[in-house]
């Protein structure tokens, strides 16, 4: 090269050149050539120029003049012997600068090697210099833009896939099967993530059976989406079913849990709901306890009510512990369905009005699910609520359905 100052060529504006089949009909190519050598520079535009390619090429003397051009470029041709980089030195820097866009380099015929090179090192292809002619420099351009988008495209399947897979080992450990032989009350889980890349949040459930008349339950919620609020919400069901079969003392396993949590969580803000059964069926009674949690539906004889359980603080908030609720079932027909916000707090119509709690009730006692399988009406409820709602729910759905005898 020869280190001449020369300002930069004006771009050039060709069109006419058939395209590689992948790339989008009409697409003109953004092309940034950062080469010093005048006359090498003003080659490569007659070469573009004569084969009339879709191609507007810019031209940079530098490497520290091509940073402030990288933005918006489809492809760098970077000739390896600048003034302020060379060799692979001058690929490494412009492969980190302007990860987005394709790098064809540009050795002379006796570098060849350093072509292969910079392939190993990132680059999409190289040129020889005096080697190609116009139809080939283009081809070459496109070439170079189509295999750096496949690539991204392939980095982004596989981030999708790695995403997919961390969620499913978070699904297995936030919903986990019942721990339960008992059949005197049946369970019918069920989760839906939210409109959020369909990746689990936070809301996690769990059943465990300590005795032969005893059930404990927990539904709970993790503020926030993502993977840490659902790892969280890991760690909370499997202390709180740890605590459980421990057998230690009612009264003692939620604010054991919020321990957990204040420990655990990357935030001081991050909080957790949850609502927590403890069903005697010996006295056919359940203990009912909230933490900043909405109430379970009660579902007997026909009608439709929140358990009036008081509702006590979030998880996370101040510590102290929740008041509990005793429930007496006065028939052997009963349901509990317990959920989390994430059902209620859609739309109603066009307003800002929420479904909330009552209108989830009126769902609930809707005769059109009359016909609907216990274990399917938690699925049918969701869809109702999408219904209302206008379209998906924004946030994520847990819900166990416990029920004993018909329960409807």
């Amino acid at each position: 090269m020869t280190g001449s100052s020369v300002a930069p060529l004006p771009a050039y504006s060709h069109g006419g050149l058939g395209r590689h089949p992948n790339l989008p009909q009409g697409e003109r190519l953004r092309v940034l050539l950062v080469e010093d050598d005048e006359g090498d520079a003003f080659l490569v535009g007659e070469l573009l120029a004569e084969t009339d390619a879709a191609i507007d090429l810019a031209v940079a003397t530098s490497l520290n003049q091509a940073r402030t051009r990288f933005a918006g470029v489809d492809c760098v041709l970077l000739d390896l012997g600048l003034p302020d980089a060379q060799g692979l030195d001058g690929l490494r820097q412009v492969l980190a600068a302007a990860s987005g866009a394709a790098v064809c380099v540009l050795t002379g015929r006796q570098d060849e090697h350093l072509g292969i090179a910079a392939v190993a090192e990132g680059a999409q292809d190289y040129l020889v210099k005096g080697q190609v002619d116009g139809v080939l420099l283009a081809r070459a351009l496109r070439y170079a833009v189509e295999r750096k988008r496949a690539d991204e495209n392939a980095r982004r399947l596989r981030e999708v896939e790695l995403r997919q897979a961390e969620s499913a080992r978070l699904e297995r450990g936030l919903l986990p099967k019942p721990l339960m032989d008992t059949d005197q009350v049946q369970v019918h889980p069920f989760y839906r993530p939210g409109r959020h890349a369909a990746l689990i949040g936070g809301d996690f459930y769990d059943v465990v059976q300590t005795a032969p008349g005893r059930v404990d339950l927990i539904v709970g919620d993790v503020c926030g989406h993502g993977v840490d609020e659902a790892a969280l919400g890991v760690e909370l069901r499997v202390a709180w079913r740890a605590l459980v079969l421990a057998r230690v003392p009612d009264n003692e396993v939620l604010p054991a849990l919020e321990q957990v949590l204040m420990s655990e969580r990357r935030l001081r803000e991050i909080f957790a709901t949850v609502a927590s059964v403890r069903l005697d069926l010996a006295a056919n009674r359940a203990t009912v306890r909230l933490a900043g949690h909405p109430p379970p539906l009660l579902l007997s004889a026909g009608r439709v009510a929140p358990v009036a359980a008081p509702g006590g603080l979030l998880l996370g908030v101040r510590p102290r512990p929740p008041a509990a609720f005793e429930l007496e079932f006065d028939t052997d027909d009963w349901s509990l369905l317990m959920y989390t916000d994430g059902l209620i707090e859609g739309r109603v119509g066009d307003g800002d009005e929420r479904l909330d709690v009552s209108g989830l009730r009126g769902l609930v006692a809707d005769p059109g699910n009359r016909g609907v399988p216990l274990r399917d009406l938690p699925g049918w409820l969701v869809g109702r609520a999408e219904e209302v709602n206008g379209g998906p729910l924004a946030d994520d759905v847990a819900m166990l359905l416990v029920s004993r005898g018909a329960g409807r």
